[in-house]
């Protein structure tokens, strides 16, 4: 496939868009906050179903949020909430982060969750983030590194979803270990003056694992990400129910523990 596309390698189920409802500035984009001002122009890349968008409008009003993703089916659901919040400064557009169709100079602030590990070319994407970014702005990344997830305990079936989640991310055209990658990507795409910053969650307490684990074994039989995995050759159905069993297995254990590392980068203009 050419460099700059790739295929979004979770789709938009519902086991994978109740992960994301989860979202919100605050335990996403905390490391952004600081620099947002009331009046800002704020273009939120790959928004998903809108939670950190929704905050990042309300942290912003007056200003407005220009809101993008590929999917208009997933636009739609931001905008829906987007109307929950009773927020009037967002606007919602299907757009390509590698050929983004604004003038330069258009934002004080460009924003990107989870995005830059699910496209082709994560150098190209920065340049056109940068491009559209106004002198004395920001540009803002926050990607997950899969190979640094951990757990405990040690459920078999664990491992094997970690190998499989990473070989059917690549053949895809991403990069499942995008957190370690952002700051040498910003570098590439020119930016000089760079924050780089790492966080991450943590699923422990009863309530969040279960949720945790929930969602996995059910996007690992059911959601678009199974379908690649299949009719890629990456594996059976027989394997996606023994990983999906080994995630609800993980998640009853009394004691079990998963964190995800992310890689940020706060890069001015």
């Amino acid at each position: 496939m050419p460099k700059e596309t790739a295929v979004y390698t979770h789709g938009h189920h519902e086991s994978v868009l109740r992960s994301h409802r989860w979202r919100t500035a605050a335990n996403s984009a905390a490391y952004l906050i600081g620099e947002l001002r009331p009046g800002q122009a704020v273009l939120d890349v790959g928004c998903g179903p809108g939670t950190i968008t929704a905050d990042l409008a309300a942290l912003v009003a007056p200003g407005r949020v220009t809101a993008v993703d590929t999917s208009r089916e997933v636009l739609d659901r931001a905008a829906e909430t987007a109307g929950e919040h009773g927020l009037e400064n967002v606007e919602f557009v299907a757009a390509d982060v590698h050929s983004l169709d604004f003038p330069d100079d258009s934002f004080d602030v460009v924003h990107a969750h989870q995005v830059l590990q699910h496209v082709g070319d994560p150098v190209r994407a920065l340049r056109e983030m940068r491009r559209v970014c106004r002198p004395g702005g920001v540009v803002a990344a926050r990607d997950s590194d899969y190979a640094a997830m951990t757990w405990y305990p040690e459920v078999p079936g664990m491992r094997e979803w970690l190998d499989l989640y990473g070989r059917v991310a690549r053949a895809n055209g991403g990069e499942p270990d995008a957190g370690r990658r952002l700051l040498s990507w910003a570098r590439q795409a020119g930016f000089t003056d760079i924050t780089p910053t790492a966080a991450a969650w943590c699923f422990a307490t009863p309530e969040n694992r279960a949720w945790w684990s929930g969602l996995w074994a059910e996007r690992t039989t059911a959601s678009v990400y199974a379908e690649l995995a299949v009719d890629g050759g990456h594996a059976s159905a027989g394997l996606l129910t023994v990983i999906a069993d080994a995630w609800r297995a993980w998640g009853e254990e009394p004691d079990a523990w998963f964190m995800v590392p992310h890689g940020e980068v706060l890069c001015r203009v």
